[in-house]
Formats: structure tokens, sequence, C-alpha cells
């Protein structure tokens, strides 16, 4: 990431047989590649990561695509199971980028890539998926594609938070001057076309000798959004991608199509379609299920679906803007039990956001998703956080104000803090990233008489987590490190 793309982000801050790839679908056109992509201020503008990928053994590469894209429209009424049937509609030019991340050598590569829709939520195209786990990506040698494929981020406008955009034209129009979107009623071909970018090069190879084997869609909170909508319509006549991870979705899709073509608005709670063909891992924080309002669209697992719900996070943590960034994957630093300060630069919220650990789960989603869509093994069922329906809808607490259920880590079962997915105010943005409140010192006192009783406790947690399958032995450790480190108990 650019220096310029981080200060902008500090500011805003089966029984089941194993699983076929899909083959590149003819319904899906391929689009033409251009690239490596050079000029302009030398280097591509995104909110991601900010080391040196050489670091990690890997290199960063920007392309354009481009072609003809189609919007959709739907064939019967878009139903509230969301087995929906579309057809292609209106069409437009389009050109856009695509980021590519991979290994430097042949043999790191596994096989795998992840396609990431970039987040704009801030007006800006940025990848949360790929700051949160990049350090889990890197260990097992997949390569990362993150794509523009939403109208705000190349052209510009008003972000869903309220604030202008920062579009890739006019942070750097020597390099982007070239780019056209025609509106976000064609994402979703814009997307599958960047999949068909990396399954069939029309060009330059983004992934040059690298040899493929699945391709895994990803999109975080809007993009998640999208997500949903991508999976009932587009999926079954695009068939591009091999799994999808639908991270931090709400209650609803989002339209098919919107203005200035017709706007087919989704029904609400948009569910996903129960006759999948291919995984899908959806991943929620406890913000998510009440804020977002996604309890609505909770679903039971199937041998195609699997629903993560973890207690203690949000929707946007310290990780996400602070640590994620620069973390290499080494240091336990990346496993920061509590920070007590507002990292949000132009505003403040009122209270410390939140420092849970979903990063860790995270990762241990993506291992989980790329052996079922590799091999056909199923990730571990998760128990759904515990709600009281009401209403109003509430979480059920434990006696130190952590939520109970869910996705259970050290942090949670073995607390110094509460940590919570809600209980911010303040601007919009704030609200999605909840709370912190650390533990006095007699309460830490009482929980924890010596540094030897806390560290065992969370030792034997984290333990726990790595059984259940829900967080990676690499991370266990620097969790442990993390914990021996502290003051607790000292």
């Amino acid at each position: 990431m650019t220096r310029l793309a981080a200060g902008f982000v500090t500011a805003v801050a089966l029984l089941s047989p194993c699983v076929a790839p899909v083959t590149a679908s003819a319904q899906v056109p391929r689009p033409t590649i251009e690239g490596p992509i050079t000029g302009g201020r030398g280097t591509p503008f995104v909110a991601a990561t900010s080391f040196d990928l050489s670091e990690v053994g890997y290199v960063q590469e920007e392309y354009f695509i481009s072609g003809t894209a189609r919007a959709f429209t739907n064939v019967g009424p878009l139903g509230a199971d969301g087995k929906w049937t579309v057809t292609p509609g209106a069409t437009a030019p389009y050109k856009t980028r695509i980021l590519v991340h991979r290994p430097a050598k042949r043999t790191r590569f596994r096989g795998t890539v992840i396609v990431e829709w970039l987040n704009v939520s801030f007006g800006l195209d940025a990848a949360p998926d790929w700051i949160s786990a990049h350090t889990q990506m890197i260990r097992e040698g997949i390569a990362w594609v993150g794509v523009s494929a939403q109208f705000i981020g190349v052209e510009g406008g008003m972000s869903i938070l309220g604030n202008p955009s920062i579009p890739l034209k006019t942070v750097d129009p020597v390099r982007y001057g070239s780019l056209v979107h025609p509106g976000d009623s064609f994402s979703y071909d814009i997307f599958s076309q960047a999949g068909e970018a990396i399954r069939q090069p029309s060009g330059p190879n983004p992934l040059a000798d690298l040899r493929l084997k699945t391709v895994i869609a990803t999109g975080e909170s809007q993009s998640a959004f999208r997500m949903v909508t991508y999976i009932d319509a587009i999926h079954p006549v695009a068939r591009v991608y091999d799994g999808f991870l639908v991270h931090s979705r709400a209650s609803t899709g989002v339209p098919l199509s919107e203005a200035p073509q017709p706007v087919i608005p989704v029904p609400s709670p948009t569910v996903i379609r129960s006759d999948l063909d291919v995984p899908v891992l959806t991943f929620q924080t406890e913000t998510d299920l009440l804020f977002l309002q996604s309890l609505a669209a909770r679903q039971d697992d199937t041998d195609r679906l699997r629903l993560w719900e973890v207690a203690g996070t949000a929707h946007a943590d310290t990780y996400l803007i602070v640590t994620g960034m620069s973390d290499l994957g080494k240091s336990p630093d990346a496993a920061n039990l509590v920070l007590t300060s507002s990292p949000l630069g132009v505003f403040i919220c009122p209270r410390p956001i939140n420092s849970g650990p979903q990063h860790f789960v995270l990762n241990a989603a993506i291992h989980w998703l790329t052996r079922w869509v590799r091999r056909g093994t199923l990730p571990p069922s998760a128990p759904r956080l515990d709600v009281d329906p009401g209403p109003p809808a509430q979480f059920v607490l434990d006696g130190h104000g952590n939520v109970t259920g869910g996705i259970r880590t050290p942090e949670l079962d073995v607390p110094i803090a509460t940590l919570s997915g809600s209980g911010q105010s303040g601007p919009l943005a704030c609200l999605l990233f909840g709370t912190t409140a650390p533990f006095d010192a007699s309460t830490l006192a009482t929980l924890y008489p010596t540094h030897g009783a806390y560290t065992s406790a969370f030792n034997r947690a984290a333990r726990r987590a790595v059984r259940a399958g829900f967080v990676m032995k690499s991370d266990a450790r620097l969790m442990e490190r993390a914990a021996a480190r502290s003051a607790v108990g000292r």
C-alpha cells in the first residue's frame, strides 16, 4: 500500500465427496488484460498492507482489464429463498484494475487464488480481507487478487458513510485516467470477468508461471452484501468461482440493478440459496448480527454452507487499522489483548475500539475454506452466539459483560477486558468498531492472583481453540507469547 493510501485508512479509518473445481464458464466474456501497469506515482493505490511484499517472498503487480460488461435482470420474482434466475440485460464498456499479490517462486504457490471484491465503504479501494488474513494466505502460498469492481472506487462519489470518495482517477490521473466504470449494475459481471482473467488470461498472465487449481471469491462488509447477491443471482450462470467467503454481511444483499438502470431490489432478509454447488463460509462478528441485523438471515449449516459467529469481535477493529497493515506474521504484537487508545485519526470514538481476535479466527476460516474447496474436507461447525430474541434482540452476556456462545478464543474464555461489537457512539463509522473495556486492577487480581495463574489458564484456552479448529497453531503461539509478556498477575 502506498503511504498515501495508508494515511487515508488511518484518517478515516458431508458427508460430501471432494468438491470439484468449477470450470471456466462460456457465459462470462474474457476481458482484455494489460500490464503489468507502471507510471503515474509509480505504485498502485489501495488501502492494504504497508510492508514490502518481497520481505515475505511475494511480488505485487497491477493489471488493467477491459471489455464489455453486462447488467442483469430477473426472470420471475426474486424469492425469499435466494434461488433466483437472472438474464443479461444492458451492456456497457468498462476498464478497471486488478491488483495481484503472488508468491515470487513457483514452488511456494499451492494453487489457490483468493479474489477480493475491494471494499469502498470509506470511499476508496480497500482490501480488508487481505489486511486481516494475509499472514495465513502467505503461510499457505495463496495468491491474492483485489478487484476494483465498484464505481465509487474508480470514478468517485459520496461513500455510504457520508464522506467524499478518493477514487483512483483522482488520486493518480496519469496512471488511472484511462479507467472507465459504467456503474454498479455492471459490477457483478466485472467481478466475474476478473475471475475469468485469472482462469483464462487473454493477454499477459497475472499469475505469471504459477499453476492455478482453484479460485475463491471473498468480500467484507459492503462487499459481503454484494457477495450475497452474487451467490444467489450471478454464480449459477457465471460459475467462475470455486467457493466463497462472505465476511461480515448484513441482513440483506444489495440490488441486482441500480440507477441509472432500472432498480431491482432484493428481498429482506436475503438468505444464501440452499442449492449451492460450491462451498460458502459466512463469517460474522457481534456487530454484524445485531447492528447490521444479519440475525434475521441466520442459516443452518449444510454440506455446502458454514456459518461462523465469533464472540468478542466487531465489524472493524484495531488489527484492521493499526497492527494488520505491518504484520509479518511473527510478532506477538498481532495478539495485543487490549488497546485502550483510539487510533482513528481525524475522528475519535468516545470509547476504546474493539481489540478482539477476529483476525486469528479469520485465518482459520481461510485455512478451512481452502481445504474444503480443494479436498472436500468440511470445516468444523460452530456454535451460534447466544441471543435473547427480545424484542429487542440482545446478546446473552456473562458476568464480565462478554457474550456467551459462538466461537470461543482465549481472549474471551480467560478475559482481561470486555470485548464487544457494540457499545460505541459518535460518528457512524465508530459504531462499526465496537468497544474494549479493560478490567480494573481489583478484578484482575481476583481473577488472576499470579501471572502464572493467568498464563496457564490462557494457554489451556488457546489449546482448546486449536483443537476445535478455530485458531491455527502458529497463531496460538503468538497469543501465548503476548499473554506471557503481559503484566497481568505481576
